[in-house]
């Protein structure tokens, strides 16, 4: 049997006659897209955050991307961000004809390093993007100064940050705008794609609507352009609800999870998550860190335990985005974590044997390094 780094399977038979109560609701209701549960998932998640607009798209990557636009980002602005994240946060900044701005991240979380980003703002730069990876936020503090002296608009990737606090604060209150996904891994995620953009600005909120649904104020008429088509799915979204109700029970069995992992790899040599003061982490992916990372890879799939590296390659160092001008040694922070950092299995539903047997495969291997 392989252990995978994820599976949904034992949280789905947990939770089957909810699901499919969930899709014989939207069935039933006469109204398959932008119906009642789409309006309810909103209202939902804008009141979990304890924030005014929540606008339902149809994944992580147009949330970005169509919350850049609301902002006023387009082409020649630069949007200041990493290169440690999944590609899609880069994809939806250019794809708005902005150019995404690098800086380095810090070794001991592998958040953006705030201490960098002035010195990145220019002339042209218009926004922030923050990415809340692995499960807990940057230092949105430092981040509000700068965006306040320079006129700049912040929005935070929230697609690893569920449920996560700053001092406090949701990851998605400390912005403009914050984008979800709720792709099936998430920490909140849909039998699907899927995703959300957060604002408390209600003239944001507008554009947002009108450009998830073809620029249109009114049915067929189009009051802005560019445009697309990204609405959220009325079955995901009634899911969604469901599993909101949960998803604070989901962050307490990632963290006894991941306290499992703390205390049975702790004398390993390992280097081991470390939680930012101020933060309350929610575990999206439990990441490590060894400088034999592909070693230690390959001698745990012979145990039958799946391990994954998030991310192997940064985005400035991809042949896609050779037009950015970046190249290798840029950022050697990144650069470093990408040849060592790996995550290992972490989902809520993930039985305690699985992670003992986890925890004793990786000891073994790591002994005999």
């Amino acid at each position: 049997m392989t252990i995978r780094v994820w599976d949904y399977l034992a949280e789905y038979e947990k939770e089957r006659e909810d699901v499919l109560d969930a899709v014989g609701t939207v069935f039933r209701s006469g109204r398959l897209v932008m119906g009642d549960s789409v309006r309810g998932f909103e209202e939902e998640f804008a009141a979990y955050h304890g924030i005014a607009h929540c606008v339902g798209v149809d994944n992580g990557t147009n949330a970005i991307k169509l919350g850049l636009q609301a902002l006023g980002i387009g082409p020649g602005d630069e949007v200041i961000t990493v290169s440690n994240t999944a590609a899609p946060t880069i994809v939806a900044i250019d794809s708005v004809g902005a150019r995404p701005v690098f800086v380095d991240v810090r070794a001991e979380d592998y958040l953006m390093d705030t201490a960098q980003v002035e010195a990145a703002v220019t002339a042209r730069t218009r926004a922030l993007l923050p990415v809340h990876l692995y499960g807990q936020c940057v230092d949105m503090r430092p981040l509000r100064e700068i965006a306040d002296r320079h006129g700049l608009r912040v929005l935070e990737d929230c697609a690893q940050a569920h449920g996560a606090r700053h001092h406090g604060a949701l990851a998605g209150t400390m912005s403009d705008a914050a984008a979800f996904s709720f792709y099936p891994t998430k920490v909140l995620g849909a039998y699907g794609d899927g995703g959300a953009t957060i604002t408390a600005d209600a003239g944001v909120a507008e554009n947002l609507r009108r450009l998830r649904y073809y620029g249109m104020e009114e049915r067929y008429y189009v009051v802005r352009t560019p445009a697309h088509n990204s609405r959220l799915d009325e079955v995901h979204a009634e899911i969604l609800r469901r599993k909101l109700g949960r998803l604070d029970t989901y962050i307490a069995d990632r963290r006894a999870v991941a306290q499992r992992y703390a205390d049975g790899l702790a004398d390993t040599g390992l280097e081991l998550p470390r939680v930012t003061a101020g933060n309350d982490h929610v575990y999206y992916v439990y990441v490590v860190r060894h400088s034999r990372r592909d070693d230690i890879i390959e001698r745990m799939r012979a145990h039958g335990v799946e391990l994954n590296i998030s991310y192997p390659w940064p985005v400035h160092t991809m042949v896609g985005f050779a037009h950015l001008g970046y190249g290798k040694g840029d950022f050697p922070v990144t650069e470093k974590l990408a040849g060592e950092i790996f995550s290992l299995p972490m989902y809520p539903s993930l039985p305690i044997g699985l992670q003992e047997k986890t925890i004793g495969a990786l000891r073994e291997v790591l002994s005999t390094l």
